[in-house]
C-alpha cells in the first residue's frame, strides 16, 4: 500500500469531490481516480459511492479513513523527528482549542512558540471538546486544548491543565443576586438558562453536574460563543452556569458559587495522540506549558 494512495483517499474523503481533491493535491483528476482504483483493488472493496455531484464513503471507506489519517500523521511525525534531530524544527502544527479555555493563554503560547520555531507553520481550529478529541484521535489535529470528555486510550492521552468549580452568573437585578448566597442545582431548577451548544466543554460540565444531582433543566437560549452568552445574561434574559474564570469577563454580572457539586467539576486538558504519534512540534509546544 503506497502512502500517496492513502493521501489521495483522505483528500477525496474530506472534499467529497474528485475535482476539488485533485486541485488541492495538484494532480490530474485521471491520476487521482487511478490512485483510488488501485487502492480499492488492493483492499478488494469499494471505498466511495460515486454520483454526478459528489462522492460518499462506503462502510469500508469509513473504516479506512480513521486508520489512514493516523498512518499519515505518524509518517509526518517521523519526518519532523528527523528534521528535529538535524537541529531544525519545521513542518506544520495543527492545533485545536475551545473558546476561553482554562489553564492556558492560547494566543500567548502560540506567540512564544513562533518566536522559538519560526519555520513551523501554525494552523488553529476552534471547535467543541468532543470534536477536538475525535480530531486528535483520528490524526487530524496534532494536539488540542479542551474539556476532558473521555478517559485516556491508546490513541488519545491527556495532560492536565486546570480544574475549577462551576459558577452561576446572573443579572444584578435577579432575585438570586440580592441574597448573594451559594446555590445548589435544586435552587435554580425551573430557571431560564443560557448555555453553549452541547459539544462545548462548559455545557458538558454543566449537564454532568445537573444530571448527577438529578435535576432537569431546559436551555432556552443556546449560543456558540462566550460574548453572546454574557450579553444575554447581561440583558436579564436568563442565568448561566459556567466555569469560575468566566466571571472575570463581565464584572457587571453577579457571580454566585454553585455548591454541592464537587470541587473540580470543570477540568481542562491538553489532548495528544499516542507517544509514538506525537510530532516534535507538538512536543515543543507542550514543553512551553511547563511552569
Amino acid at each position: 500500500m503506497e502512502l500517496r494512495h492513502l493521501e489521495h483517499f483522505v483528500a477525496v474523503a474530506e472534499d467529497q469531490h474528485f475535482t476539488r481533491a485533485a486541485e488541492r493535491l495538484m494532480v490530474s483528476q485521471s491520476g487521482l481516480s487511478a490512485s483510488i482504483r488501485a487502492l480499492e483493488r488492493e483492499l478488494r472493496a469499494p471505498l466511495f459511492v460515486r454520483t454526478t455531484r459528489r462522492v460518499a464513503l462506503t462502510e469500508a471507506g469509513r473504516a479506512l479513513l480513521g486508520e489512514a489519517r493516523r498512518v499519515l500523521a505518524q509518517v509526518r511525525a517521523a519526518h519532523e523527528a528527523v528534521a528535529a534531530v538535524q537541529g531544525v524544527l519545521r513542518g506544520t502544527l495543527t492545533l485545536g482549542t475551545e473558546q476561553c479555555i482554562a489553564g492556558v493563554h492560547v494566543a500567548g503560547l502560540l506567540a512564544a512558540f513562533r518566536r522559538r520555531h519560526p519555520d513551523v507553520e501554525i494552523r488553529l481550529r476552534q471547535a467543541g471538546s468532543g470534536d477536538l478529541a475525535e480530531g486528535v484521535a483520528a490524526g487530524r489535529l496534532d494536539l488540542a486544548f479542551a474539556y476532558r470528555t473521555r478517559p485516556d486510550t491508546d490513541q488519545l492521552r491527556s495532560v492536565p491543565l486546570a480544574a475549577e468549580p462551576m459558577t452561576v452568573l446572573c443579572h444584578p437585578d435577579h432575585p438570586f443576586a440580592a441574597t448573594g448566597a451559594a446555590l445548589t442545582p435544586q435552587d435554580v431548577e425551573g430557571e431560564v438558562f443560557v448555555d453553549f451548544h452541547p459539544d462545548w466543554g462548559p455545557r458538558r460540565a454543566t449537564d454532568a453536574v445537573f444530571a448527577a444531582a438529578g435535576v432537569g433543566r431546559t436551555v432556552a437560549l443556546e449560543v456558540n460563543d462566550v460574548h453572546s452568552l454574557l450579553d444575554l445574561v447581561d440583558e436579564n434574559l436568563g442565568i448561566a452556569v459556567v466555569p469560575r474564570h468566566f466571571r472575570h469577563k463581565r464584572p457587571s454580572l453577579t457571580a454566585l458559587a454553585l455548591k454541592g457539586v464537587g470541587e473540580a467539576s470543570y477540568e481542562t486538558v491538553a489532548l495528544l495522540p499516542s507517544e509514538q504519534a506525537t510530532g516534535p512540534a507538538a512536543r515543543a509546544l507542550i514543553t512551553l506549558l511547563a511552569p
